[in-house]
């Protein structure tokens, strides 16, 4: 059962207006997106903080809808997916949420499919001329069985991977499945991105790319100047960065036992001089949550 979505309340809106008249933007409002750069996608971004600007709880609760606790928040994700021609996320977040759902029995044990839920959305995207959807996997040199991943099964969207010629040898050892495209992008350990976001624009013409993530592949997406516009949920929690002694490790941090939850930007930061600016677009409220969208100055 679909949640019911209540209307936004547009605080402000200096954004582009949408020119096709479609009920799913009733709960919102107009949204459109400028041109595609001539080499690279126009990357926009989405994710959901505390007022504290804590990503996740991390923990047995280290997904975004324990932050945002909205039906909002998430058919918002549905709107921008919507417009996307892909959505890109880092390897790491689909091999985490995956060993999350095993072992609290909460989703499927195979993992999430990064799809669009909403019926409305989904036929938005069929009006905006959008493709069928794909989910674009950033990693560096894992060693994945692509079987393990329901996402990688090609029944509700296509699946792409950015990796490097080690990563790419290695996931040809496992006899990666026959439909899903594999694009490399740098030696060694790490992905070139720019490279990776001039092959999308020029071999896949992918205009419109939604960044979901994780905060490490945000973080270096960011400092290449690869995001052009965010999209940021503030919900209405106070968390706290140091994890709390008393909460329930994952499966995962048995091993590494993080001391600090993530924020949206988990990479070498920038300096005083180097700190880039953003343009505040718009700002809407749901309940207590606010919605903000930003767009690099």
């Amino acid at each position: 059962m679909t949640p019911i979505v209540k209307p936004f309340e547009v605080l402000f809106d200096v954004a582009e207006r949408s020119t096709l008249d479609h009920p799913a933007y009733g709960p919102y409002g107009s949204l459109a997106f400028p041109a595609a750069h001539r080499d690279r996608p126009w990357t926009y971004s989405n994710f959901v903080q505390s007022i504290d600007g804590v990503a996740s709880f991390g923990g047995l609760h280290a997904s975004g809808s324990d932050i945002s606790r909205s039906a909002e928040d998430r058919w918002l994700m549905d709107l921008l997916r919507a417009h996307a021609d892909a959505v890109l996320l880092g390897v790491n977040t689909l091999v985490e949420e995956t060993q999350l759902a095993r072992q609290t029995g909460r989703g499927n044990p195979r993992g999430p499919v990064y799809a669009i839920a909403d019926a409305g959305c989904r036929d938005l995207r069929v009006k905006l001329g959008r493709r069928r959807e794909m989910n674009i996997f950033v990693t560096g040199a894992a060693a994945l069985n692509l079987a393990d991943y329901a996402v990688f099964d090609g029944e509700r969207l296509d699946a792409l991977i950015i990796t490097t010629e080690v990563g790419a040898q290695r996931l040809a050892e496992r006899k990666t499945h026959p439909h899903v495209r594999v694009i490399v992008a740098g030696e060694n350990q790490f992905v070139d991105l720019p490279q990776a976001m001039r092959v999308l624009r020029s071999g896949l013409r992918i205009e419109w790319l939604l960044c979901e993530g994780g905060p490490t592949l945000y973080g270096y997406m960011a400092r290449a100047g690869l995001i052009d516009e965010k999209f940021v949920t503030v919900s209405p929690l106070e968390i706290g960065l140091q994890i709390p002694p008393e909460q329930a490790r994952s499966e995962a941090e048995q091993k590494s036992r993080p001391k600090f939850r993530p924020t949206t930007f988990n990479a070498p930061g920038f300096t005083f001089e180097t700190a880039p600016a953003w343009r505040w677009m718009s700002c809407r409220r749901a309940g207590d949550h606010q919605f903000n969208r930003y767009r690099r100055a």
